[in-house]
């Protein structure tokens, strides 16, 4: 089947800029679909009719005419965070023929020098400026794409406040384009307020003395949460995820939640890993959404109810962690019915009554008990001495592929 559905990407430069292929698949459109500043580019020659999409944003327009000539126009790479990456998810590769500009970031690591294999991209557009968080190394290149002419500024605060006043700044507004104009500055003395809307941040990540630099590795301190205790502490959690073994694109569903360390941590092992904290505790749920903004994961998503009940109706998990709540009838069996299989399922316990839940699910589905032992050195009078916390008692359970 030949392709329907023609992506253009178009950069600053307009019409002019584009290739042969592309002014050809332009001026043969019927139909073009583009935000109003892409269609805004395309000269009196192009004379299909122009669709600006739908608010809110919507493929369905272009969906239902699938089997006819369409035209969608992007900004610069369509498939780089854009929406020919959107459109890919719902038409099959050989029915969208693609036809790319050098993207915005590609443009600004020409400008820098900057290697671009070696620079971190985030994309703010349409989502948390929290997302950031996780990313603040220092030494690190970062590539922002910004969501309005606010971002840069905002950028800057929220740098200074994370300790990374020192790090270099440099927006590139209109790249490629005839108004294209650079502006820098540190975070500690931005000087611009309110820049043009499409806009890229290139920064140079540099941490002060006494800023927090959190490693990407699991096992963050425990003071790295806001809690009221009921966590998963350090050692255990780095056990625990070791466990679980997150890979790329899985779900995990974090059940009594507390303050949501593990499914937090889950999330920052890889951009695309997903997470669900399950908790009934008012106060704990307010811990669950400043930990996530805090540590760079605001797309955790917080399911407010008491499990087995909150669970009805989730997308089945690829791993599921249960830190409390194993002796509550159902919670245990309802988890491993929605289980996917070859999915993970560990579950902690600190009390006998737990403790033997484990093992009655063991005998039933196997799996593999493990005890934890921390102790850490304390004082105790003139000399220290081993303060042994309460021992934890480890469940792994990997679900059969054929279950």
């Amino acid at each position: 089947m030949a392709p329907w559905l023609t992506v253009v990407g178009i950069g600053e430069d307009g019409f002019s800029g584009l290739g042969k292929q592309a002014r050809r698949a332009l001026l043969g459109a019927s139909i073009l679909f583009g935000g109003p500043r892409q269609l805004a580019l395309l000269p009196r020659c192009v004379v299909g009719q122009r669709q600006p999409w739908p608010s809110p944003f919507s493929l369905a327009p272009v969906l239902a005419l699938r089997g006819q000539p369409v035209c969608v126009l992007a900004s610069g790479d369509p498939m780089f965070y854009g929406v020919g990456a959107s459109l890919a998810r719902q038409v099959p590769a050989e029915q969208m023929r693609v036809l790319s500009m050098p993207s915005s970031c590609a443009l600004a690591a020409a400008r820098l020098g900057w290697p671009l294999q070696e620079v971190q991209v985030v994309s703010l557009v349409a989502r948390p400026l929290a997302a950031l968080n996780a990313q603040l190394y220092s030494g690190v290149r970062l590539l922002v794409l910004s969501n309005d002419g606010d971002s840069p500024a905002a950028i800057a605060t929220l740098l200074r406040e994370r300790g990374f006043g020192p790090s270099r700044l440099k927006v590139f507004e209109h790249l490629g384009g005839a108004e294209e104009r650079c502006l820098s500055g540190t975070a500690e003395h931005w000087p611009h307020a309110r820049l043009a809307a499409l806009n890229l941040v290139a920064i140079e990540c540099q941490a002060t003395p006494h800023a927090a630099c959190l490693s990407p590795i699991c096992g963050l301190p425990d003071s790295a949460f806001r809690h009221d205790g009921q966590l998963t502490k350090r050692d255990v959690r780095a056990i625990t995820l070791a466990r679980l073994a997150p890979q790329p694109g899985e779900l995990l569903w974090d059940v009594g939640a507390g303050c949501g360390s593990i499914g937090i941590e889950w999330m920052r092992a890889h951009p695309s890993c997903r997470a669900l904290a399950i908790e009934a505790d008012e106060g704990r749920q307010g811990f669950v959404e400043f930990n996530r903004e805090q540590l760079g994961v605001p797309g955790l998503h917080l399911v407010r109810g008491k499990a087995p009940e909150a669970l009805q109706g989730l997308e089945r998990p690829d791993a599921v962690f249960i830190g409390g709540g194993v002796t509550a009838e159902g919670v245990l069996a309802h988890c491993w019915a929605q289980l996917r299989p070859g999915g993970r399922l560990v579950a902690n316990a600190v009390t006998v009554q737990s403790e033997l839940a484990l093992a009655q699910f063991r005998e039933r589905h196997g799996g593999e008990l493990t005890r934890i032992h921390v102790a850490q050195a304390q004082a105790l009078g003139r000399f220290d001495t081993w303060r042994q916390a309460l021992p934890i008692t480890l469940l792994e359970v990997v679900k059969p592929v054929d279950a």
